[in-house]
């Protein structure tokens, strides 16, 4: 094999991500499985006064205090239902180099799933009824499609303290 055909299959390396896929009511969503810190079973939130409706309280997870996003307020939809499959996802994100742990409230998780860049397609301009810059991708999946989170974005810890602040005032 010359050096160009061994450029040539170095270039076409797909590049494979995993993501956690996740229910919020009959929307199928993921998060980079990177960003997951783990999953556990919904129990035992303490509420917190003057927050925004977001803002459904704090876990204590093994000593650590973690507050708990409700991820369909977040995206604008109507607050989880609690129901026997719903959890909460926990994940550890970064921030100005310091890591962030935060709760995510969701219907059910389904699954972790495989995708390369070629199975995503680009958020759409318009039409979508989540915030473009919330989403990092749409993932086709057998015959749905799964809205790929940007955590980053979706969940930014300086646009949730200002929301937070807000709320205070």
């Amino acid at each position: 094999m010359n050096q160009s055909s061994r450029q040539k299959k170095t270039q076409s390396v797909e590049v494979i991500k995993q993501y956690l896929t996740f229910r919020i009511g009959n929307e199928n969503y993921g998060l980079e499985l990177s960003q997951t810190r783990e999953i556990i079973e919904y129990s035992g939130i303490t509420e917190v006064p003057l927050m925004p409706n977001f803002l459904r309280g704090v876990i204590n997870l093994r000593g650590e205090v973690v507050p708990v996003i409700d991820l369909a307020v977040r995206l604008g939809r109507k607050p989880i239902e609690v129901q026997k499959r719903t959890c909460i996802i926990v994940v550890e994100l970064e921030n100005n180099e310091q890591n962030h742990v935060l709760g995510l409230l969701a219907d059910s998780v389904s699954e972790v799933i495989d995708m390369n860049d070629d199975n995503i397609e680009d958020a759409p301009s318009f039409g979508a009824n989540i915030r473009a810059d919330f989403i990092q991708g749409i993932a086709k999946r057998d015959d749905e499609f799964v809205v790929l989170l940007d955590a980053n974005n979706a969940l930014s810890i300086r646009e949730l303290a200002h929301l937070v602040e807000a709320q205070l005032q």
